[in-house]
């Protein structure tokens, strides 16, 4: 059974349950549901749905954030040099389609798991300007994020690229 509440339902229900947690300026968004031939589907009634403006305008945020990235984490810069090597590698070792698919998913891990770190840190700064010892916990997990999916990311390097390194160096 779904609950149904009506508009500022949700809003009480956090108010009451989690006072703490919504900031004062909260603005509930209107949302309905419509239910046709069966299927429940959310319905936003805050402005227009889907425009190509706004995607376009998402890209471009997206795009500043890689930027953001790339320009303010100094192991941004050593992800790069290690996908630009991994590439050219690729190429030069003429990887299969299956060690192509390895390696693309290695090293988006790696990218993801550095652009989530940066997130982090950033709302860490925010949340708490002054040292807390709680908010270094929580940088320090997120960079142990990048450390595990950068181990991951060279452990297929290894498997995919060992074999014809060995083969190339006469091994």
């Amino acid at each position: 059974m779904a609950f149904s509440g009506g508009p500022g339902v949700t809003h009480w229900l956090s108010r009451t349950l989690c006072p703490n947690f919504l900031p004062e300026n909260y603005v509930e968004l209107n949302i309905t549901t419509s239910e046709r031939n069966g299927h429940r589907t959310a319905i936003d009634n805050n402005g227009p749905n889907l425009s190509c403006s706004g995607r376009i305008r998402s890209v471009r945020c997206a795009l500043q954030g890689i930027r953001t990235m790339v320009c303010s984490q100094h192991n941004a810069w050593v992800h790069a040099a290690a996908t630009i090597l991994v590439v050219v590698g690729g190429f030069c070792f003429r990887l299969r389609a299956d060690e192509w698919c390895w390696i693309s998913l290695a090293i988006v891990s790696v990218w993801t798991a550095e652009a989530l770190n940066t997130a982090f840190e950033f709302l860490t700064d925010v949340a708490s300007p002054e040292f807390h010892p709680l908010a270094g916990k929580a940088k320090d997990v997120a960079a142990g994020a990048v450390l595990i999916s950068a181990i991951g990311a060279a452990i297929v390097g290894f498997l995919v690229f060992g074999p014809r390194l060995m083969t190339f160096i006469g091994l």
